[in-house]
């Protein structure tokens, strides 16, 4: 026979109404009676009945994960699942599941929040920066649904967000390179539109003026952060009169193209010409030799943005548009000083 919630009061010494509050997390429990009770409760080897909670807290304990997912996106897009882990490990904390709920198309993120919303199968949705539109923040505000969004919009919205300084990357990778004795400094992005490597260039361009350091036009390059167009953008710098002195790479992809075309120049790293990259994935430690970077714990921004949601449910009132999580300079073998 299973073990019901009398039982585990009658061993505790408590009440059933107790247990229940301990279960819902009711703040009105004591530390140690609630330590007491979860120790029955694994002893007895007694588990809540999820769905008769939800039903009468009116309650799902379910989080939407939205997200849009297109072909090869564990390698374009690595920092999507790192978050993803992270508000995973806020959420279980407190009990929540994560629904993965993805798009095609950016334009119709804000007719699948509708329905969640409108299907109340979720308590709360964590909207990834691929997701993001402006009617999609848009709905949320008015609905006054707990959310939190990765990723500062590129429009003005009073959503709740949360995001990484991706300037302050920027400006960095650019001391760091400056501090070494560097001067010819290269910048090769994503496409304009792409806004973090948008900040990280303006992080790199502020830095350049703050020191009175020259950037020549021609030293900041802009294509799809890819290997092939990493190496063909590498190769217009090093094919002029006065090639750059060090080179930031937006991304992995983009460095392993540069690498492979300053050999294909007769150059050697860090000796002729240095390298610096960011995110401290996998794919950056294939590069040889392994590059300096700035290092985004993007898991721990997904942990933030978990827990904010979490108090957002208990306080829809709560409004939060914040940077979190300070990027880290790992120097290692492609930077040196001068």
């Amino acid at each position: 026979m299973s073990v019901t919630i009398k039982d585990v009061a009658r061993e505790a010494g408590v009440s059933p109404s107790t247990v229940s509050k301990i279960i819902n997390h009711s703040p009105t429990i004591s530390d140690a009676t609630s330590q007491q009770v979860q120790n029955v409760m694994e002893r007895l080897h007694y588990f809540p009945n999820a769905q008769a909670r939800n039903f009468a807290t009116q309650t799902t304990h379910n989080i939407v994960f939205l997200t849009k997912l297109e072909p090869h996106t564990a390698f374009t897009n690595p920092h999507m699942f790192e978050i993803m882990c992270g508000v995973r490990e806020a959420l279980a904390k407190r009990e929540y599941n994560l629904s993965f709920v993805s798009v095609s198309q950016e334009e119709d993120a804000a007719c699948v929040a509708e329905r969640i919303i409108a299907q109340k199968s979720a308590d709360g949705i964590v909207v990834h920066g691929s997701a993001t539109t402006k009617d999609l923040a848009l709905f949320l505000v008015k609905s006054n649904f707990p959310h939190v969004i990765i990723g500062k919009p590129a429009f003005e919205s009073q959503a709740c967000w949360i995001d990484i300084n991706n300037h302050l990357s920027g400006q960095i990778a650019t001391e760091h390179l400056l501090d070494c004795g560097y001067k010819r400094i290269a910048f090769i992005g994503g496409k304009p539109e792409d806004g973090i490597s948008a900040q990280r260039l303006k992080g790199f361009i502020k830095v350049m003026e703050d020191k009175e350091v020259a950037v020549p036009a021609n030293f900041i390059k802009d294509g799809d952060s890819t290997k092939s167009d990493g190496f063909l953008l590498a190769n217009e710098l090093l094919e002029g009169t006065c090639p750059p002195e060090a080179i930031i790479c937006e991304s992995d992809s983009i460095a392993l193209g540069v690498v492979k075309s300053i050999g294909v120049h007769g150059y050697s790293i860090p000796d002729d010409i240095a390298l610096i990259c960011f995110d401290d994935f996998p794919l950056s430690r294939l590069i040889d030799p392994t590059p300096t970077v700035v290092d985004i714990d993007v898991h721990d921004m997904g942990f933030q943005a978990g827990s904010i949601l979490i108090r957002k449910i208990k306080n829809p009132a709560l409004q939060v548009q914040t940077y979190t999580t300070l990027p880290n300079l790992i120097v290692r073998e492609s930077t040196k000083l001068i």
